[in-house]
């Protein structure tokens, strides 16, 4: 069968001239947008697929016709253009893959680098010099560990600042949670003594450590060291009741990760649950996007399989089976697709329990990728399978918690598109920013600026703006200067179409406000008809609101249980928290700057004084340049430069 859109004759060159070697392939669209990446084990058979069929009205068919450009990448073998691909899909974001997006990193748990090691919660890049333990699927897992590690170990959790300036031990040496290494009672050998047995516990040794402590209380009663065996004595305790815990948790396993997979209604949810030093610490949802497009492209995946080889590990506990050939299941591939991504920049435990089964090349390319082995389980038994049942039922809930919960958003875009007669045959494009002004008697001014579209609050695109030039506590000239320069340049390109402004700027204010953004867009030539101000209603009581219009509309009372009503006041709720915040922010780095001088290396409290007495105080020094700075006794310049970077 011929394809019935007509492609540029170099791109089908470029098709037939494809090796018949493992690789990857990306398409591009007319304006260099990636539409997919995808992998072969045969470039040239594989790519020529697409463009040798006519694939219809399919979701496949639809993006072939945007291809106008191709690239490809020769590998060695599946493995490597498996792991290629995902690294790919990871950093190009193509439209046509399934997209597993995570904002959050994941937090872990930090023994920080010192004679004394504190215990601490962690978020971020990890650096050699401390040690790491995680990752975790949740902060409420981490804090749980370290409250663990505290009743068993005593380990420190206080900043070092703290540390250093103890003069007595704190409340939880009191209610012995810890040692008080700050003030010396406890010997630096019996603190590293015990740092090393929280890792041997993190690690999932706790049986081991248990025995060496009964051995060493036995040895302490023996030399009637009373007090010393009593210590133990507790300690011991405190472990048996976590390892005792721990045993009917876990049966054995000590880093394992849970993998199951619901689909529903066009969404998809995968729940990992995690196993890390035979702990279950919890689990963690994830929901892909493109999920639609799957089931077209595994049609084509099918024409690739050769002799049956897919492959897969599937059956009894740790067995591997065959896929046979067959397409397989959106679970599947959805399942897949999340190995593939999520475990490019996360570590991956020895075993990974699995509601759908895994191709073996996947495993084979996370073999590859992290030198260590790893197996997939499918079917488990035991305790392994109470696990997997658990992740499903919750798989099965967080989809069924969003799927109510996007129902429930895109009923109330529609209900304030009818409100206000906006378009209705482009609900998921419609944009909504909301404005809001917050200060404290003048005091760190600030805008905000929040943005909503496909049916739900975009933080990506949210936006803050300092507020300079004004008479302190005017919010009228605060709005004037933020929406301009919010569409000055906003509305060039609108005109030139190189830009969309959005369907409707909601104000939160009233008359007063609504007037000046009318005096922003009449100057700036932009539709009246945009603008909207959220106006308090009698006693300026919750859901007895009005939109004022800037048009000279009457005013709109929405009601108070109205769905649109609902929606107007998420937006202007998110707009609102997200001034005070960056209010907040900015008002506080100005007033516990003082403290903050002393956290910077090379300040003392003779600098710290000849600094506050030279600008007469905190302000001054923030206000005061680098040159001024080094003019102070003991400032050397580039001291100043630092001291200057630290408080801006």
């Amino acid at each position: 069968m011929t394809p019935s859109h007509e492609f540029d004759p170099q791109l089908l060159s470029e098709v037939a001239a494809l090796p018949a070697m493992p690789g990857v392939y990306r398409y591009f669209d007319a304006e260099g947008a990636v539409l997919y990446v995808g992998k072969a084990r045969d470039l040239k058979k594989r790519v020529s697929t697409y463009f040798q069929k006519n694939h219809g009205g399919t979701r496949i068919g639809h993006m072939v016709t945007k291809i106008a450009r191709m690239e490809t990448t020769v590998v060695r073998s599946e493995a490597e253009a498996l792991l290629l691909e995902n690294n790919l899909i990871k950093t190009l974001n193509p439209k046509y893959n399934i997209l597993f997006r995570d904002d959050k990193s994941y937090p872990y748990l930090k023994l920080a680098s010192h004679d004394f090691p504190r215990v601490a919660y962690y978020r971020g890049a990890v650096e050699k010099k401390h040690r790491y333990f995680g990752p975790y699927p949740s902060a409420w897992a981490v804090k749980e560990t370290i409250l663990l590690l505290q009743k068993v170990f005593k380990l420190r959790t206080c900043e070092d600042t703290v540390f250093n300036n103890r003069t007595r031990p704190c409340l939880l040496y009191q209610i012995k949670r810890c040692s008080a290494p700050c003030v010396g009672h406890v010997s630096p050998e019996q603190y590293a003594l015990d740092v090393a047995n929280a890792e041997r516990f993190l690690q999932g040794q706790a049986g081991e450590i248990l025995t060496e402590l009964e051995k060493q209380m036995r040895g302490r009663a023996e030399k009637l060291e009373f007090e010393q065996a009593a210590e133990l004595r507790n300690q011991i305790s405190a472990l048996s009741k976590v390892l005792h815990q721990q045993s009917m948790e876990t049966g054995g396993d000590k880093d394992v990760d849970i993998l199951a997979v619901k689909v529903h209604g066009g969404k998809a949810c995968v729940n990992l649950a995690m196993v890390r030093g035979g702990r279950h610490l919890g689990d963690r949802p994830y929901f892909p996007t493109h999920v639609e497009h799957a089931a077209d492209l595994a049609g084509l995946d099918e024409d690739d399989v050769e002799g049956g080889a897919a492959g897969g590990v599937e059956g009894g506990e740790g067995g591997e089976g065959a896929l046979a050939g067959k397409t397989k299941k959106l679970e599947a591939l959805v399942l897949e697709a999340f190995i593939a991504q999520h475990y490019v920049g996360v570590p991956v435990p020895p075993v990974l329990v699995c509601s759908e089964p895994v191709d073996k090349e996947l495993i084979a390319a996370l073999v590859m990728q992290t030198g260590t082995k790893v197996t997939a389980v499918h079917q488990p038994r035991e305790q392994r399978r109470i696990w997997l049942e658990m992740a499903q039922t919750n798989a099965e809930l967080q989809l069924a918690r969003l799927l109510a919960e996007q129902g429930s958003q895109q009923a109330r875009t529609r209900a304030l598109a009818e409100a206000l007669d906006l378009p209705l045959d482009k609900l998921d494009a419609l944009r909504i920013e909301c404005f809001d002004i917050s200060h404290t008697a003048g005091e760190s001014t600030q805008a905000s600026c929040v943005v909503f579209h496909g049916h739900k609050m975009q933080s990506a695109e949210y936006r803050r703006y300092n507020i300079e030039g004004i008479t302190p506590g005017d919010d009228y000239a605060a709005m004037r200067q933020v929406l301009m320069r919010r569409y000055s340049k906003l509305a060039e390109a609108a005109r030139n179409n190189t830009a969309r402004l959005p369907d409707l700027v909601l104000i939160d204010g009233g008359k007063g406000q609504v007037s000046m953004a009318r005096e922003v867009f009449e100057e700036l030539g932009l539709d009246l008809g945009l603008i909207a101000g959220v106006e308090k209603g009698e006693g300026r009581k919750v859901g007895l609101e009005e939109l004022v219009f800037a048009d000279g509309r009457d005013k709109v009372y929405l009601g108070r249980d109205s769905a649109a009503l609902m929606l107007i006041a998420q937006i202007r709720d998110e707009a609102h928290r997200f001034a005070i915040t960056g209010m907040r922010a900015k008002r506080a780095k100005v007033r516990v700057g003082a403290s903050r001088l002393e956290d910077i290396a090379g300040i003392g409290p003779k600098k710290r004084a000849n600094l506050l007495q030279r600008f007469g105080g905190i302000r001054g020094v923030s206000s005061a340049s680098a040159e001024d700075i080094a003019t102070v006794e003991g400032i050397s310049r580039e001291l100043a430069e630092e001291i200057y970077r630290a408080l801006h």
